[in-house]
């Protein structure tokens, strides 16, 4: 009897070492899904970045005067291009702002039919439609591991563990409320 309590205290110990083990490899599993699916959705987005200097190119050509807007559009793309590096959180911000800034510029483009008959307008105007089903895709997926991610972060006992070594929730990439109230001509 009396050599069974250091050996239940040993069992105990290998437990809870083998629970926290386990609970951070899961916590980096799904730390990692999420990164992942992160560069997806980063990819997409820098597809769209580089094409909107062709796009504000072609439309400058139409529309000179639109100044304001296509200045708009110029300064969303370096400040969501900027946001990079400053991981998932600032960068859905500024894609959000990107996003807005495009639709006033397929807005102006409305204004001018000569524009919006130009094979070049065009073209783009159908990549970028493109660009943006690849970038709802690409959102999708890590939103999902991001919920997956945050669940496992604020879960009992992995919370304790979280917390402890510096697993933080992530970001959701979710449309704005103006996003989702109007959709962007050209679209």
């Amino acid at each position: 009897m009396g050599n069974t309590l250091p050996l239940i205290i040993v069992f105990a110990i290998a437990f809870i070492g083998i629970t926290i083990l386990l609970i951070y490899n899961g916590l980096v599993k799904a730390r990692n899904m999420t990164d992942e699916s992160w560069s997806g959705v980063d990819v997409q987005l820098k597809r769209r970045r580089d094409l909107i200097p062709n796009l504000v190119t072609t439309v400058q050509g139409y529309a000179a005067h639109e100044r304001q807007t296509l200045d708009a559009v110029t300064e969303a793309r370096v400040v969501a291009e900027a946001a990079v590096v400053g991981g998932a959180r600032q960068a859905v911000g500024a894609e959000n702002a990107l996003t807005r800034s495009l639709g006033g510029l397929f807005l102006v483009a409305e204004q001018y039919p000569d524009l919006k008959a130009s094979q070049n307008f065009l073209q783009l105007q159908k990549e970028l439609a493109n660009i943006e089903t690849n970038i709802a895709g690409a959102r999708s997926i890590y939103n999902g591991n991001a919920r997956n991610y945050n669940d496992k972060v604020q879960s009992f006992p992995a919370l304790v563990v979280a917390g402890s070594l510096g697993f933080k929730t992530r970001p959701y990439f979710e449309a704005t409320l103006a996003e989702r109230t109007s959709v962007p001509v050209g679209f």
